[in-house]
């Protein structure tokens, strides 16, 4: 069975970017959101196994969205994506209950790596 994800980023072509880099290696995305907001309301619609979230998005920032995610489901994956030199936020985020993080500009390879790690955590 596919891992089901959704990719939470402001940046239209950043979700793009990480749809292209890991559905060829057998992951689904099932949803897709442009802030931290609709990032809540899509994992309350969809449930998926995995949410990749960008930290700096409208409306709503990714570390707001990451408390009400786990406050929904304690057990909820989500890896931020940060850009470089964002290491306060990072370590805020991980406070709130991020599962771990990736660097943008993204390299596959690592991507991938910490999605896998963060699935075998929890079984």
């Amino acid at each position: 069975m596919k891992v089901r994800v959704l990719v939470a980023d402001d940046a239209s072509f950043m979700r793009e970017m990480i749809r292209e880099i890991i559905e060829p290696e057998g992951f689904e995305v099932v949803g897709q959101a442009s802030d931290g907001v609709e990032a809540v309301e899509a994992f309350e619609r969809l449930r998926p196994d995995l949410v990749t979230m960008d930290i700096v998005m409208p409306r709503r920032s990714g570390i707001d969205a990451v408390q009400e995610i786990r406050s929904i489901d304690p057990t909820a994956r989500v890896v931020m994506c940060s850009a470089l030199g964002q290491e306060t936020l990072v370590m805020e985020a991980l406070a709130a209950g991020a599962t771990d993080f990736v660097v943008k500009p993204f390299r596959p390879d690592a991507v991938l790596s910490t999605l896998r790690k963060v699935l075998e955590k929890d079984g």
